[in-house]
């Protein structure tokens, strides 16, 4: 067996290399310390919304008039076409007026010969040649006969059916050579006003009782002048005129808790109909001073609290919990929690959470629209 000899030193610095080896071996790299997570943020300030109110209701004609006969007879014309506009006083329906027309002959006969009985009274009393008691009876019989020719004249128009009001005329319900009745229950159409026209809505009773508790503590300021309401129609469009509110309900439906609430709006190119289904928009009045903060801004905890993640001085994540009942736009309207001044992020809150520090990027977001 042959044998190889190393020398001393060569063996030593082998064994030096060996051991370095083994230790970088054992010993593991330190972790690299990770960024602190990157948001944006909105500085949070004060501004002066309008609130407003959203209901939902249906379009009223202004007025509603059901056409009835006011004598008796036969219909013999239709005059009106249907659904046309019409102005109050304008001929609807013609009644056979044969028997009208010979009642007040009958009754202008009768009126003739009170007026020279009653003449030729006043002038025998005059010398005595009848009694006073003549006198007044020929006197009384001219004014009972006036009468008479007064109501044969009246009932001779009545046979000319006449719109009560101006406005769009209905659906006929009878024809010629149907039979009527003076006053009956049945009437032959409807004639409505559409211009203006009303928007009834309603209001839970709660609301109600917000608003006048911000009115009086001075939350929400009025605007002079009758409360202005748009329309939002049925397609999402708005109404290209504004109205007013005339009318708020005294009582409160104990069924539903709601009040019944009126608005009238023109309506000049008839664009609304009764019946039309409505969201109201009444503008309450504005409330100074106030946090309109983005909704994206906001969370909420598994109980429904409200809360927002704003930066500290020293970029800082803190926790803050909100009251915020109401949205205005796309913004929540904070009452309480917040003040003017903070920053509160917006974007980057999936990353972070209460405590932690972090990078503003970006440079700060414009606040929320007022």
């Amino acid at each position: 067996m042959t044998f190889k000899f190393i020398p001393k030193s060569a063996a030593v610095a082998c064994a030096v290399v060996a051991a370095f080896s083994l230790a970088g071996c054992n010993k593991q790299a330190a972790p690299m310390a990770r960024p602190a997570p990157q948001v944006k943020v909105v500085d949070v300030t004060l501004s002066s919304p309008l609130m407003t109110t959203e209901l939902s209701g249906r379009t009223n004609a202004y007025e509603v008039a059901e056409v009835r006969p006011q004598v008796s007879g036969i219909i013999t014309k239709r005059v009106y076409k249907e659904g046309q506009d019409v102005k109050a006083g304008d001929p609807l329906y013609q009644i056979d007026a044969a028997l009208y027309e010979a009642a007040l002959a009958q009754a202008q006969a009768n009126y003739n010969l009170a007026v020279a009985e009653a003449r030729r009274a006043a002038e025998l009393v005059k010398v005595k040649a009848v009694s006073k008691q003549v006198h007044d009876q020929a006197q009384a019989t001219l004014k009972t006969a006036a009468a008479a020719l007064k109501t044969a004249k009246t009932n001779l128009a009545y046979t000319q059916v006449q719109s009560p009001i101006s406005g769009r005329v209905g659906r006929s319900e009878v024809t010629p050579g149907a039979l009527v009745n003076a006053y009956q229950v049945q009437y032959l159409t409807t004639v409505q006003q559409l211009d203006p026209i009303y928007v009834d809505v309603r209001q839970t009773g709660a609301d109600m009782l917000r608003l006048k508790r911000d009115l009086a503590s001075g939350k929400i300021k009025t605007t002079e002048g009758a409360v202005a309401v748009t329309l939002l129609m049925e397609d999402g469009s708005t109404y290209q005129h504004k109205g007013t509110l005339e009318f708020t309900g005294e009582t409160v439906d104990q069924g539903t808790g709601m009040i019944n609430l009126r608005a009238v709006f023109p309506n000049p190119n008839k664009d609304l109909l009764p019946g039309m289904f409505v969201r109201a928009r009444l503008e309450e009045g504005v409330r100074p001073d106030s946090v309109l903060l983005s909704q994206r801004c906001v969370m909420h905890d598994p109980k429904g609290t409200p809360y927002v993640f704003v930066l500290t001085a020293d970029n800082k994540v803190a926790r803050r919990d909100l009251v915020a009942k109401r949205t205005i736009g796309t913004n929540w309207l904070v009452e309480s929690g917040l003040k003017a001044g903070e920053r509160v992020v917006i974007e980057g809150l999936q990353s972070i959470r209460d405590g932690m520090t972090v990078r503003v990027a970006g440079g700060e977001q414009k606040p929320a629209a007022k």
